[in-house]
């Protein structure tokens, strides 16, 4: 997230929260996509992590593409922490450890998003190869050890780091050494919410079966073809999983404000200064008794900005998050909204999604999302392998994808972005696999070569 919300305007009832997620409806004519993605950056001189700071930090890339691009800065305090492109377009911000995000503009079809991030990775390159700056195309950091890695200075990051050791035992990790990629797809109404909602996170780890590539941690393999996937199951258990809860009789809006309500606070933001509440109730906050900041009441902002710090599989927003795949080599980065454009945005495909998922029970799908980091597309569910389900999600997100129907100048549909994955399938061999192979082959024990050969 580029930039936390400012809205001093009060909460003063639940109803309001409902209404602020309704708010994100919009008639199919207008529904976007909106693709971030992270990546890791690393000298190319010696493989070691950019710091913040010098005249060849992260700080002085940020700022070379600001001149760059004309985008507008983002500051914490007087720290240059992003920039942003104007209402609508697109973001650059830092996660925890320096990991570099595009947060993409609203698109309307997946050749706009091909050119966005061609366009971003055209421009970065242009400033990072001064600087002797290369980028990591994989999920997690394959070397560096949690204290080789630096901590970028926004204000937000020292409180979560300050609260993550007393909820689990790997969200420092999660914070400092994984990167992402993510779609953001929008909801017609309530029923259609709840509808794409459930789809996604049933299908949440076929995604992470697809997209796994994060199996080196420390310079050797650890165990897992999605570690960033595993580091989530120790991350948080109060803001993280499969939300069981949206899959109960009546869910909807006023349940999913409910689960967000209970979700312990990170942090309160008043005249730019972030307040540290780690811990406390939002449900206190509302009523002003918050022991920090007695007398200080919800406003819109505080609840925007605590909605951005729960973190399941997916997230509503006012907008759904799809939120289980590693980042990747720069066609997964288009591949992952495509596949969930196609299975989410056409009727018929989303209907099929829904037939396909609907039987699966919760400690089904939970058994499933604690499976898929180590077993990948081998693990099972309702008798049937992952590596099969993906098959026919992949069938249906093109059927889904050719009904939209959305042709580029050159006359191909958006079905051309599915061919990572359905090599993918092809193959049974995900790209940390591919990995694994050339770690214990060519590579001879080293990850060494992933830095020349999984990099921007």
């Amino acid at each position: 997230m580029a930039r936390d919300v400012s809205d001093a305007t009060p909460i003063e009832s639940r109803d309001e929260l409902v209404a602020w997620v309704e708010a994100g409806e919009k008639p199919k004519a207008q529904w976007r996509i909106g693709t971030e993605h992270e990546k890791i950056p690393f000298y190319r001189a010696d493989q070691s992590p950019v710091p913040y700071a010098g005249d060849r930090g992260v700080q002085a890339l940020l700022a070379g593409l600001m001149r760059e691009t004309d985008w507008e800065p983002i500051t914490d305090g007087s720290n240059l922490i992003g920039l942003f492109e104007g209402e609508g377009g697109g973001a650059i911000s830092l996660e925890p450890g320096g990991q570099f995000e595009l947060s993409g503009g609203l698109v309307s079809d997946v050749h706009e998003t091909q050119a966005e991030l061609d366009a971003h990775l055209e421009a970065l390159q242009r400033v990072a190869e001064p600087l002797g700056i290369g980028f990591l195309d994989l999920a997690m950091s394959p070397l560096w050890t949690r204290a080789d890695t630096p901590v970028m200075p926004k204000s937000r990051y020292r409180i979560m780091m300050g609260y993550m050791p007393r909820v689990g035992g790997l969200g420092l990790d999660m914070m400092l050494r994984t990167s992402t990629v993510q779609v953001n797809l929008d909801y017609a109404d309530e029923a259609d919410m709840v509808k794409k909602l459930r789809v996604s996170l049933a299908l949440q780890p076929i995604c992470t079966a697809l997209f796994a590539n994060s199996p080196f941690t420390e310079g050797r393999p650890n165990g897992f073809l999605s570690m960033r996937s595993q580091i989530w199951t120790d991350t948080d258990p109060h803001r993280t999983g499969m939300m069981p809860c949206a899959f109960e009789d009546g869910f909807g809006y006023e349940r999913y404000v409910d689960w967000v309500m209970d979700v312990p606070m990170y942090f309160v933001m008043r005249d730019g200064i972030y307040h540290d509440v780690a811990g406390e109730s939002f449900h206190d906050l509302m009523q002003g008794k918050l022991p920090q900041l007695p007398g200080v009441r919800a406003s819109r902002s505080d609840w925007a900005n605590h909605v951005s710090t729960v973190f399941p599989e997916v997230r509503l927003k006012r907008f759904l998050e799809m939120r289980g795949a590693d980042a990747g080599p720069r066609s997964h980065l288009v591949a992952m909204p495509a596949y969930w454009t196609g299975l989410l945005y056409d009727q018929g495909a989303l209907d099929a999604a829904w037939d396909l998922v609907k039987g699966w029970s919760a400690e089904e799908r939970q058994a499933l999302r604690d499976a898929v980091p180590r077993e990948g597309l081998s693990a099972r569910i309702g008798g049937h392998t992952v590596h099969e389900i993906a098959r026919e999600t992949l069938r249906i997100a093109r059927e889904g994808l050719e009904a939209r129907g959305v042709i580029d100048r050159l006359g191909r549909d958006e079905t051309r972005f599915l061919d990572p994955l359905e090599q993918i399938v092809a193959t049974g061999t995900n790209r940390a696999q591919a990995l694994l192979a050339l770690y214990h082959g060519r590579w001879e024990g080293s990850v060494l070569p992933a830095f020349e050969e999984c990099a921007f």
